[in-house]
């Protein structure tokens, strides 16, 4: 075991002493990652798959720098539930395109709405109507590695839904939440880095 005490001090301080524009991840070899939050951090822990799927660090989804055409302005976010991708307009017709998962079937939604709050790790009050369809939820559960909103979360309007970070990458670009997005913490790091409150948020079904 002594062995490897040298080998984790140096994957620890090289995370640490990398952070920067997005989280750095360091694998220590037995299969799982850790991620380090680049504004405080703090490690980032990501929750087995209990599917039985293969266990993964980050979204099999990678964000890219695409060709982008349409009537929205630099700095809007345009999230396309059907192909469950999240766009983030730039000027000269491009966006950075991010995976994301989206409401499940009943669960979707579109329209226009606005950034109105951002927050790093978030504390999480599960409202009313998802407590009366999972009672067994916990009433708070203050914002950490093991919270459900991940490491940032952008609030859209005066509704319910959120665009947030997620310890589930395997989820991403699947339909399985009660109407939020979400992405990887890596990523949804990258989007609150480059997004104001007042951002405008188009969400097309």
């Amino acid at each position: 075991m002594r062995r490897f005490l040298p080998i984790l001090a140096t994957a620890i301080a090289l995370a640490f002493s990398g952070a920067a524009a997005q989280a750095q991840t360091v694998n220590f070899g037995f299969g799982d990652q850790v991620i380090f939050d680049p504004a405080t951090n703090a490690p980032m822990r990501i929750a087995p798959r209990t599917d039985g799927g293969p266990r993964a660090g980050v979204s099999a989804i990678p964000r890219e720098t695409v060709a982008f055409t349409g009537r929205y302005a630099p700095g809007t976010i345009v999230i396309n539930t059907q192909e469950r991708r999240l766009y983030l307009v730039q000027a000269g017709g491009t966006a950075i395109r991010y995976g994301v998962g989206v409401g499940r079937p009943g669960f979707s939604w579109g329209g226009n709405q606005t950034v109105t709050r951002k927050a790093e790790w978030p504390d999480w009050r599960p409202p009313a109507q998802m407590l009366r369809r999972r009672p067994d939820l916990p009433r708070f559960m203050a914002g950490g590695p093991d919270n459900p909103l991940g490491a940032r979360a952008l609030y859209l309007g005066s509704t319910l839904y959120r665009i947030h970070g997620s310890n589930e990458p395997h989820t991403i670009g699947t339909a399985v939440s009660s109407g939020c997005f979400r992405l990887t913490n890596d990523d949804v790091i990258d989007l609150y880095s480059r997004v104001r409150v007042g951002t405008r948020v188009v969400v097309l079904r």
